[in-house]
């Protein structure tokens, strides 16, 4: 049990997806202008990656390393990935039309998402059992919408600031994103 609480601390925290690794900055960049789409792509970030790290995990334990397809893991792991990723945009096209509309191409994007991909590759290469994976692919997606949430409130806030205009836009939200990352920085002696 303590093992998995330090694995979940230490991918959500610790070893944050965005600001410490630099993985999936694009949905952070571009779906970060409000706290609720925010919230909604953090959901479906959770939902897959969460997912796809159990099912890619017992994949690569139960089929690929057995008949040593270790070299297919990639290829495989990309399509469980995209099958995630379309059911969850045939879901929130169903259940949630303002929040599929919301977030737009950047829905379809999580498929090519390194973030997905890279904490289904890290599993694998640090020897996670499958629950183990799972932990890992929660806490990782955790801490993406810790991040995604906290950027979204801050550029809410800072909207109607007197930035000048050189700041205005991108330049002054790759600072903000730049100075989060110091700040989680902070928290790497923590495991």
């Amino acid at each position: 049990m303590k093992e998995l609480i330090l694995i979940l601390i230490s991918a959500s925290v610790v070893n944050n997806v965005v600001l410490s690794q630099f993985l999936g900055l694009c949905p952070f960049l571009g779906v970060s202008k409000k706290v609720n789409t925010a919230l909604g792509m953090g959901g479906a970030v959770i939902f897959v990656i969460t997912i796809s790290s159990a099912i890619t995990s017992t994949i690569y334990k139960f089929i690929l390393e057995p008949n040593k397809l270790d070299y297919l893991q990639t290829i495989v792991f990309i399509l469980v990935i995209a099958a995630l990723v379309q059911l969850v945009e045939m879901f929130l096209k169903k259940s949630s039309p303002s929040l599929y509309n919301s977030l737009g191409v950047y829905l379809p994007l999580i498929t090519t998402n390194c973030a997905v991909l890279g904490v289904a590759l890290k599993n694998v290469q640090s020897g996670y059992s499958i629950l183990e994976s799972t932990v890992c692919g929660f806490g990782t997606a955790a801490g993406f919408t810790i991040a995604i949430v906290i950027l979204a409130g801050i550029r809410e806030r800072t909207e109607h600031n007197d930035i000048p205009e050189s700041f205005k836009g991108t330049p002054i939200v790759l600072i903000t994103a730049g100075l989060m990352a110091i700040a989680f920085f902070g928290f790497s002696g923590l495991i």
